[in-house]
């Protein structure tokens, strides 16, 4: 996935360390298989704060160097959580978490960084102390980190929901209005949000202020059992799913869903020959079979839109445009190829058409030249240091680029292959229309 520059002596006593580690006969006993799972356990800790330790310094490096040169605020810290996250195979949302909670426990929480240190709190748990106190000033954060981390006794063998509350009941003794500020800014980030779900499902999550989140769900469920007191045969909780999407929608059954869902499907599954997954953007991939439960839904409207892909390789077919922004049927092939945004180990939504070498360098708008990235991503590559180049291919072969960041490391990024075409021996394309034909008969 990627290549990475010189190591340090470091780097490598560290990899010489975890291949010495994963080559354990793994002749243990009993007792011997538990001490090394909890020394493993406290191993853990102290990389994270090792971690830590390292990201923070390197922020600060990064950010000194830039402020002799003049750069503005703003700009000298543009790039560095997604140097993080790259280097720590995350995405860039998670890489700006990590940076923020490293630079905390670094700069501002010397007992906490202690205790991850001796292996007493994991990284989460020292997340949760992190997290609980963004809203208090510097000194008042010392005041917790010094009560609660000072001494290891205090928070032993305390679990997560305990280590917020101690966060939370000190934090209010120390600064009752921050706790209140925090409670009011944080109606601002009410929202709906939905993320796939196993076996063909989605979850949707509404963060909403406390006494309306209440409302709702109990609203939900008196209605609920008002319908099952009528003999409904559904159970309570399916009820309560059904009347949250007909109230949504406006709609009378909760199955009668008047929207569009794009599915990229291979002709073979299409044609019921083939059980190969389709795949729908932003939420994943779902099964064939289901998928043409749906084109057989009397309530589908369906539209078909061909993609020509190698059989071989998946590789979409490339176009080219010669305008400096992306035409809409450009950009569409954009998206159906990359599907997420194109950054390794980001899972976010494409939301920005890139061009991988800008114009302002010679790029051109090309399919080759084409990435589908994310808002943070697309800026991130824009901060100083960075560059990306599409990579040498051979027809048919994925679309694939390099990314290099300031420091020297590439990392590359190949597009998913898409689902592969039916392969027929025919002289011509009556025969696969006459098909597609008879499943939009039949659907």
């Amino acid at each position: 996935m990627f290549e990475s520059g010189d190591s340090s002596g470091l780097a490598d006593r560290i990899t010489a360390m975890r291949v010495e580690l994963v080559g354990s006969d793994g002749t243990l006993t009993d007792v011997e298989s538990v001490d090394v799972l909890g020394a493993l356990e406290r191993l853990k800790s102290g990389c994270a704060a090792l971690q830590a330790k390292v990201a923070a310094e390197f922020a600060a490096k990064r950010r000194a160097e830039r402020a002799e040169r003049g750069m503005s605020k703003r700009k000298q810290g543009e790039g560095i959580s997604s140097e993080v996250a790259l280097a720590r195979f995350e995405s860039p949302h998670k890489g700006n978490r990590l940076l923020g909670f490293a630079e905390a426990v670094v700069h501002e929480m010397p007992n906490l960084f202690a205790r991850m240190l001796a292996g007493d709190l994991n990284e989460w748990r020292a997340t949760i102390l992190v997290r609980e106190t963004a809203c208090l000033s510097r000194e008042d954060r010392g005041v917790v980190d010094r009560e609660l981390c000072s001494d290891p006794a205090t928070l032993a063998n305390r679990g997560d929901n305990q280590i917020k509350a101690a966060a939370i009941k000190l934090g209010a003794k120390l600064d009752a209005e921050a706790m209140v500020r925090r409670a009011r800014k944080a109606v601002a980030n009410r929202c709906v949000t939905s993320r796939p779900a196993p076996d063909g499902m989605a979850y949707l999550t509404a963060l909403l202020p406390m006494k309306q989140a209440v409302t709702v769900h109990a609203t939900l469920m008196r209605d609920a059992a008002a319908v099952v007191a009528k003999g409904d045969e559904r159970t309570k909780s399916q009820i309560m799913a059904d009347l949250l999407v007909e109230r949504v929608t406006g709609l009378a059954t909760a199955t009668a869903v008047p929207i569009t869902v794009n599915v990229v499907l291979s002709d073979e599954a299409l044609l019921g020959r083939g059980s190969e997954a389709g795949y729908i953007p932003e939420y994943g991939p779902a099964p064939a079979g289901l998928i043409r439960e749906w084109l057989h839904d009397d309530d589908a409207t369906l539209q078909l839109r061909r993609l020509y892909v190698n059989p071989d390789t998946g590789a979409l077919t490339a176009v080219e445009s010669t305008s400096r922004g992306f035409p809409k049927g450009l950009l569409r092939m954009t998206r159906f190829r990359d599907r997420i945004c194109r950054t390794p180990w980001c899972d976010a939504a494409i939301r920005h058409g890139d061009h991988i070498v800008s114009v302002e360098e010679g790029g051109g708008t090309t399919y080759d030249n084409s990435a589908g990235l994310c808002e943070a991503c697309n800026y991130a590559k824009q901060a100083e240091g960075w560059s990306a180049k599409p990579d040498v291919r051979a027809p048919g072969e994925l679309h694939s680029y390099t990314i290099t960041t300031p420091t020297g490391h590439r990392y590359r990024s190949t597009a998913p292959p898409l689902e592969t075409p039916l392969r027929l021996r025919i002289r011509n394309h009556s025969q696969v229309e006459r098909m597609v034909a008879d499943i939009l008969t039949a659907a």
